[in-house]
């Protein structure tokens, strides 16, 4: 009844009330009065309705005395507070710790430039208001907005640093952006941590242990890992918006059983200060168990900040007697009041997703770009810690972290999800480039440097002095964004070294690129070093040109050793050239669409070219239903009337098979490779046209398509939301689906919407039927869906807002792979295998030296020999000059595990670091006999050990 009476005397529309109140003016004491009432009201509700008789006799004043004086006076307002003074001990027994802060989100709506000049003219008003209020305080997250002042108003930075000693402006960065927590590898989530701390408490001069909350209001959703990865950071608290319901304050534990204190915002992070949000105090206080209330203000999401009106209104509202106490504070204030109660707080498990689950494909070259930079900077640092380590050379560590900041920077939370306009794009791919610039050419200058040092003068290579095969290639592999295949050798015999970027042995089929081969009648041989014979295949039936050079491509079946290399030579052979064919074919044979080797038989349809039969051949089993053909490309068209298109996945009006009209044959069926390709068109005018070829390797258990697509469709607000899925069923029971996520994997019930995954989703099989199961890996791709029995990969999204054609015209290559996991693969198996095809060997022309190497023709530099563990990166310890690697590894099977590790050469130390490499004191759980290291790793933990040679 109060409330109902209160209501009336606002008004019909509260929400534009409170939006308009302002202290400065209008009625001041109306609205002073009113919101006190609110406030009361909701305060009572809290206390068994025990103030409920005071506010209705308060009430009844008012009433009256606006039925005489038309309004509510000062001495109406003075005299209604004097009714509710019974409330006043009730009401200051709150606390409320006001945190301004300013959202600034990076190229949202705008580009760079504009970033920049949010940041800067923000930051101007903010240290304007701390002049002219001296018990103002300001919060700011994000270390790359630290970087915006630095390079462009050094000046200014000045000016915060005086006012963060004053402890007056808190630095709530941990990460280097609000980053997505779904996209980004688990080893991108590390640097992030890594990198700010390192950053801001050199910037500032604070100790980087206060940099512990992880700032997240606007992330679309949350990993499962996230707790574990910053716990292992440092970093304590954890503050968001979206992505789960329930209690606001709670403490979020990961697998391993490291948790991280979390508030969630049940209102909102960016608003003008309005006296309303008093009536959240009761109820959230009641759910947190603290008399202490969290109210961060403050414009955003183009930045702003708290103004002076919002500054007036706190002030004036800490005079009013029916109001919690009110002081200006930071995020730390309440997290220490957090504290207190840690143990008492509800534990929450699991991640905390999905929320707009059109973000895990909307903008695909966005996601392309964050995949390949996550996966090239892997190797490079890799490669670049082997050749320090192993062979002297310097380690380029400024480089490595600016085309990470690089890359991290794109996994703000508009950015990698493609919730941004056309600038948005265009910046971050400029990134992109620049990052693939940096780790690409470290990459080549690690493998050259390596190879510099092996001793190949045992291997005759002829006559060269005519050959013009030395220098060709310069470029050609880049745009796979693999290692430039220049040609450094000549003459009749190259030498090719093979490099293995993963900590296991692996036996594979590569491309080699021959330039300027001068022998076409001569048969191709592949050989050891040592002059034993490689399977090879020449996949040219003719020359490619390129830039003046000629070249044709062969595959060899190599092994590599663990993080390591080997090395073949290319030379001519005694018969003559199997791709020379003179004249027609004699007969017309028979067609074949069946890919075939010693694991897996897969039919194709010769009509449609969809997948009709998958027979694993070492149980027997099919894995497909021939009454549902897999391998399909579909053309989904969504229901665009939910609006925010790049956000949003639309309820599915309309799905159709492309797969008519297809031009399909054989393009290759050699002893290594066999290759179905087919092309077709589609579209609303028939314009879009994906190229499909399907391969199988003589030693692999997966089928590789690479696509291209040349991508004519358009979405708009009053047709549809186009969208390219590849959609695979199963032909076994499975109600639910295996995804990888940063530093894990996880398992979700079967769900009719995208789900997110690092790489691949897993049909798992209901029951234990001890028989294999499928799983498909993606290079470039998030968006996965397992339901109906089937796994589908969302491809291609043409959404229209905010960018209204973010893939119209581009030219789209994927490349995916539909794989065999057998009855005993794990986890490890699994992240190994989709490690592999995300990772193919590199493979780098080498020239003969003198016997000055220090080297073999086949070495390996690390190897896991055993434990459950995941390796997600070996490199360099920042900062630090000398012999040593960081090893970052996880633990995949929810079980404790002793991870064992063959290195190089005898280190001298190795002991457990945390994300920050820094020294964990008192922990014992890695040993070092020589060159092996062994490594106490806990259930779904991360561990990091720094090795000093």
């Amino acid at each position: 009844m109060n409330e109902t009476r209160i209501r009336r005397l606002i008004g019909p529309e509260p929400q534009s009330y409170w939006d308009d109140l302002d202290y400065s003016g209008r009625n001041e004491w109306n609205d002073r009065i009113l919101s006190q009432l609110v406030f009361a009201q909701e305060l009572s509700k809290v206390n068994g309705l025990k103030h409920d008789e005071a506010i209705a006799r308060t009430l009844d004043y008012i009433e009256g005395r606006i039925a005489e004086d038309g309004a509510i006076v000062k001495g109406t307002a003075l005299e209604a507070e004097r009714m509710l003074e019974s409330l006043s001990a009730d009401a200051k027994s709150y606390d409320i710790i006001a945190v301004a802060h300013a959202h600034i989100d990076m190229n949202w709506m705008w580009g760079w430039d504009e970033t920049v000049s949010v940041t800067i003219d923000t930051f101007r008003t903010m240290l304007n208001l701390m002049d002219e209020y001296p018990e103002f305080t300001f919060s700011q997250s994000q270390a790359s907005i630290y970087r915006i002042v630095e390079q462009y108003a050094p000046s200014m930075l000045e000016e915060i640093k005086r006012r963060v000693k004053e402890g007056r402006w808190e630095i709530t960065a941990s990460h280097w952006v609000e980053a997505d927590k779904n996209m980004p590898s688990g080893e991108s989530l590390a640097r992030h941590i890594l990198y700010t701390k390192r950053y801001l408490s050199a910037l500032f001069d604070i100790a980087p242990d206060r940099l512990n909350l992880d700032f997240e209001p606007d992330t679309f959703g949350h990993s499962l890992q996230v707790p574990e990865i910053l716990a292992g950071g440092g970093v304590k608290y954890y503050y968001h918006c979206r992505g789960a319901e329930g209690e606001p304050l709670t403490r979020w534990e990961g697998p391993s059983g490291k948790s991280v204190i979390v508030y969630r915002e049940l209102t909102w992070y960016n608003d003008f200060v309005r006296p309303v949000f008093t009536s959240y105090v009761p109820d959230i206080c009641r759910k947190t168990g603290l008399n202490t209330y969290l109210y961060v203000y403050g414009v955003g999401d183009h930045g702003g900040g708290p103004t002076r009106r919002d500054l007036n209104r706190l002030r004036a509202m800490q005079e009013w007697p029916i109001c919690p106490r009110i002081r200006f504070g930071g995020y730390a204030d309440y997290f220490m009041e957090a504290e207190r109660i840690a143990d008492r707080l509800p534990v929450v498990h699991g991640e905390m997703n999905a929320v707009f689950t059109g973000c895990y494909t909307s903008q695909s070259r966005i996601k392309n770009a964050n995949r390949v930079s996550e996966a090239t900077l892997n190797e490079a640092e890799l490669f670049s810690s082997v050749a320090s380590a192993a062979h002297g050379a310097a380690y380029p560590g400024a480089m490595y972290e600016e085309a990470w900041r690089g890359a991290l920077f794109n996994q703000f939370h508009d950015i990698l999800p493609g919730s941004g306009v056309i600038d948005t794009r265009e910046h971050a791919l400029g990134l992109f480039q620049n990052t693939m610039a940096i780790a690409g050419t470290n990459r080549k200058l690690a493998l050259e440097r390596i190879a510099a040092d092996i001793d190949t003068s045992g291997i005759e290579i002829g006559n060269v002095a005519a050959n013009t095969s030395q220098g060709a290639g310069v470029g050609y592999g880049t745009r796979d964004f693999r290692i430039t295949q220049v040609e450094r050798g000549a003459g009749s015999t190259r030498i090719v070294h093979v490099f293995n970027p993963s900590l296991e042995a692996r036996e594979e089929v590569v491309e080699i690129v021959l330039w300027d081969w001068k022998s076409p009648i001569k048969a191709i041989e592949v050989k050891t070093a040592a002059g034993e014979p490689v399977a090879s295949q020449v996949i040219d039936s003719g020359r490619h040109w390129y830039w003046s050079h000629d070249y044709l491509r062969l595959l060899a079946r190599v092994q590599a050793p663990a993080c390591g290399y080997t090395t073949v030579t290319v030379c001519e052979g005694e018969g003559y050239s199997s791709q020379i064919v003179i004249g027609d074919p004699r007969v017309d044979r028979d067609e074949s669409y069946v890919l075939e080797n010693t694991f897996l038989r897969a039919a194709f349809d010769p009509k449609d070219g969809t997948v009709v039969s998958m027979v694993d051949k070492r149980s027997g089993e099919e894995l497909i239903d021939p009454q549902r053909p897999a391998g399909v490309f579909r053309l989904i068209q969504e229901d665009p009337s939910k609006g925010m298109a790049a956000w949003w996945v639309g309820r599915f009006m309309a799905i159709d098979s492309l797969h008519d009209r297809v031009v399909l044959k054989k393009t290759m069926d050699g002893k290594l490779r066999q290759t179905l390709s087919y092309e077709l068109k589609f579209g609303r005018f028939g314009t879009s046209a994906l190229k499909v070829a399907v391969s199988l390797d003589a030693c692999g258990t997966s089928l590789d398509y690479s696509i291209e697509c040349d991508w004519q469709e358009a979405g708009s607000r009053e047709t549809s939301i186009p969208q390219l899925q590849f959609h695979f069923p199963h032909g076994y029971a499975s109600t639910s689906y295996k995804y990888d996520v940063p530093f894990g994997t996880i398992v979700r019930e079967a769900r009719d919407i995208d789900l997110p995954g690092n790489s691949f989703i897993q049909a798992l099989r209901d029951g234990d039927a001890g028989l294999p199961s499928l799983f498909i890996v993606t290079g470039n791709k998030y968006g996965f869906r397992g339901a109906d029995q089937a796994m589908s990969v969302s491809l291609i999204r043409g959404s229209f807002d905010p960018d209204p054609y973010p893939e119209l015209g581009n030219h789209h290559r994927i490349k995916l792979s539909v794989c065999l996991a057998d009855a005993t693969a794990t986890n490890r198996d699994v992240i190994a295998q989709a490690y592999r095809l995300c990772h193919p060997l590199n493979v780098l022309s080498g020239a003969k030296r003198a016997a000055v190497g220090s080297r073999p023709v086949e070495a390996g530099y690390a190897e896991l020999l055993g434990g459950t563990v995941a390796v997600s990166a070996i490199k360099a310890p920042e900062g630090v000059s000398g012999a040593s690697w960081i090893i970052r590894l996880y633990e995949t099977e929810g079980q404790p595990t002793t991870a064992e590790l063959k290195l190089f050469g005898s280190a001298v130390r190795a002991y457990a670091v945390d994300v920050n490499e820094q020294l964990i004191a008192g922990d014992s759980s890695v040993s070092l006999a020589g060159d092996r290291v062994a490594v106490q790793v806990g259930a779904f933990s991360v561990v990091t050990v720094r090795v000093d040679f």
